[in-house]
């Protein structure tokens, strides 16, 4: 059997509490971490119990020159960060290169940009990870969790959001939808799924509420971006009156997984992890 690999790995490290988890995990399993937070994404109290720095997001050759120093081989891309505009961003003359490896792709939708990434990462040396390789107790069997369960009104808009966030995900544009009696709400952009839903509210239709799905892109790369659902997401679905949240299985990053459900059963959603193939083959078989 292959020894496990003791070298350090790196976490860039967007915002949200999942950079932490994914260097406790870590740390757990007895490798050493070093986090590079990307300034005005990444939260200081997530970064505060591993060794970490902060690093503009423009700044690639302070950011490789980091990762060098500190011996680390695999490194993961884990936390949401705003793509900024090229004059915001102000790469470095390292930045700068690396802009132009990427070409095209640096003005395209988030999946061909991620993985350029993931592309010149690879190309100067890393093996990026997914931080579902470090965090797979995160990543969801299909299934019911809570105490609630969809009936067949919140399946069938469950398997039309599935179909309509798959046709969104073909030409790169979101991860999530709502949908409510059959007609869809809103859909994900460049805003993310809180601001979504934060919008949905004054579009809901009086009678049963609507369901928020949420997937992977088709063809999208698994080392970044998963979708990742939490506390926060079900108290966002509660407040713009849905009444559950479906999201892939296999394919989703959850944090505070007992919390959630706790917020979910208190606030009487129902969460369902599910295999779009199945949850698509039921609506046409209808």
């Amino acid at each position: 059997m292959a020894e496990p690999d003791r070298s350090t790995l790196g976490i860039l490290a967007g915002g949200g509490p999942l950079p932490g988890r994914v260097a406790a995990a870590a740390v757990a399993a007895g490798r050493a971490v070093f986090v590079i937070g990307f300034a005005g994404f990444a939260e200081p109290a997530v970064l505060a119990p591993f060794p970490h720095i902060y690093v503009r997001l423009g700044a690639a050759g302070q950011i490789l020159a980091q990762l060098r120093a500190k011996g680390c081989r695999d490194i993961v891309l884990v936390g949401p960060v705003r793509r900024p505009s090229l004059l915001a961003l102000r790469p470095d003359a390292e930045g700068t290169r690396i802009l132009a490896r990427i070409g095209r792709a640096a003005f395209s939708g988030d999946d061909g940009l991620l993985a350029a990434i993931v592309r010149v990462f690879g190309e100067e040396g890393f093996r990026v990870l997914g931080a579902h390789e470090i965090l797979a107790e995160l990543v969801e069997a299909p299934g019911l969790l809570g105490a609630r369960a969809p009936d067949a009104a919140a399946m069938r808009d469950v398997a039309r959001g599935v179909a309509v966030v798959r046709a969104l995900g073909g030409v790169d544009v979101g991860q999530a939808c709502v949908v409510q009696q059959g007609i869809v709400l809103a859909v994900e952009a460049i805003e993310g799924t809180d601001a979504m839903l934060a919008r949905t509210r004054a579009l809901a239709r009086p009678g049963p509420g609507g369901v928020l799905v949420k997937l992977v892109k088709p063809g999208q790369d698994r080392r970044a971006d998963l979708p990742t659902i939490g506390p926060e997401t079900v108290r966002h679905a509660a407040e713009a009156g849905l009444r559950g949240i479906a999201f892939e299985a296999h394919g989703t990053m959850i944090t505070a997984r007992a919390a959630m459900i706790a917020a979910a059963d208190a606030a009487g959603l129902f969460l369902l992890s599910l295999d779009p193939e199945a949850a698509q083959g039921a609506l046409s078989t209808e």
